[in-house]
């Protein structure tokens, strides 16, 4: 059974930093397109980063210049680096990827998501 699993949540005071892990498990034989996104209480669910395969990023601006994503793609794992950590950035954080589980056949996964609380 293909699922993701994040890690790396927690409190923290604004100012700090956070890595957020998430490791996609199970029988894939490859990884494209990775992502988080973040819902904060009583809002939509919106993206935070995504990357290619490639390395090719993309970052919202609420985050852009703190907040890095990167990936390991031997081991199906992205990473999200958070600095300078706002209040703002309190929401509940998902891991997304497209996972081939064969040659013909891929599709995206969510992981139940990580915890990030940033104390004022």
């Amino acid at each position: 059974q293909v699922q993701l699993v994040e890690s790396g949540g927690g409190l923290v005071q604004a100012g700090g930093s956070l890595r957020l892990s998430c490791a996609a498990s199970g029988s894939i034989v490859r990884s494209d397109d990775m992502g988080w996104y973040r819902q904060a209480p009583g809002k939509q669910r919106e993206l935070v980063a995504t990357i290619t395969r490639g390395g090719s990023t993309n970052t919202a601006d609420s985050v852009k210049g703190r907040f890095t994503i990167s990936r390991d793609n031997a081991k199906n794992t992205v990473y999200l680096q958070m600095n300078s950590l706002k209040p703002d950035d309190t929401a509940v954080y998902y891991c997304n990827a497209d996972l081939w589980t064969d040659i013909s056949s891929h599709m995206r996964y969510w992981g139940k998501g990580t915890l990030v609380t940033v104390s004022s």
